[in-house]
């Protein structure tokens, strides 16, 4: 079965939009755009087709205003305006180390297709659409960014995967919002194992004195957007918050392409 990771066409459409956005006409009607997430023939690049679209569910308002959880339920505009400003049970038990968190997506069976293409299948050319949700949805967070940092990848895992999906929606999040962004602000200071399958302390633990800011002066007093593509516990993303903080940024936001939707003791499913 062809998908959307595997298609014959997909690395020479990318290889020739590097260079070529001009012929855009002529290059729909040889290799047309496909679905992000299924690979069906869609009208527009990075476009989702209709099924997928039903399939993918996006993060709308209410949400926790620390976490961005989705609180769910059929809220209409009203409730949903009431509702601005409250936090989920986790938070109230427990402030994390970012100041809020944003994602476009919520992980699940739907999405999940969609982010692995991106994050291991080379469909880097999907960047700058997944951007786009991303900056919808973290209009705020954008708003007060100073500064925007991807969560890095250890060399060693860099070298294997070849780019560094984080660093590659950071890039266009910030080329969208007309804002500055440091790919080697914040460094991997050690090789963690992955993350998949541990606990919210084990996740903690895992990464705990994994990264180090090697560029302080770059976010002194400035407001810092890390960026992320999945947030299940916010382990990685509350340590990599902790480092830049210590090196001197006022604030840590996150925002991340995908959540985990995590149970009430706020451990993943």
């Amino acid at each position: 079965m062809t998908t959307v990771s595997n298609h014959p066409l997909v690395p020479l459409r990318r290889a020739v939009t590097r260079g070529a956005a001009t012929l855009r006409p002529a290059l729909d009607l040889v290799l047309p755009p496909r679905c992000l997430r299924c690979g069906d023939l869609v009208a527009d690049p990075g476009a989702l087709c209709a099924d997928c679209f039903q399939a993918v569910a996006f993060i709308t308002r209410p949400q926790c205003a620390r976490c961005g959880v989705p609180f769910g339920g059929d809220w209409g505009e009203p409730e949903a305006d009431e509702a601005e400003g409250l936090l989920c049970g986790v938070c109230l038990r427990r402030r994390p180390a970012y100041t809020r968190a944003r994602a476009a997506l919520v992980y699940d069976d739907g999405a999940r297709p969609l982010v692995l293409a991106f994050k291991h299948a080379d469909r880097t050319d999907a960047a700058g659409a997944l951007a786009g949700w991303m900056a919808r949805a973290g209009a705020d967070v954008l708003d007060s960014a100073d500064l925007v940092v991807p969560v890095p990848l250890h060399r060693w895992r860099l070298w294997r995967r070849r780019y560094n999906q984080s660093a590659l929606l950071a890039r266009a999040v910030a080329a969208r919002a007309g804002r500055s962004w440091s790919p080697g602000v914040l460094t991997r200071a050690r090789a963690t194992p992955t993350q998949g399958g541990r606990s919210r302390r084990g996740r903690a633990e895992n990464v705990r004195g994994a990264f180090q800011v090697v560029r302080p002066e770059r976010v002194e007093g400035r407001r810092v957007l890390l960026v992320d593509d999945v947030l299940t516990t916010g382990a990685t993303v509350e340590e990599g918050a902790r480092v830049l903080k210590r090196a001197g940024a006022v604030a840590v936001d996150v925002l991340t392409l995908a959540r985990v939707v995590l149970h009430a003791d706020g451990e993943a499913p």
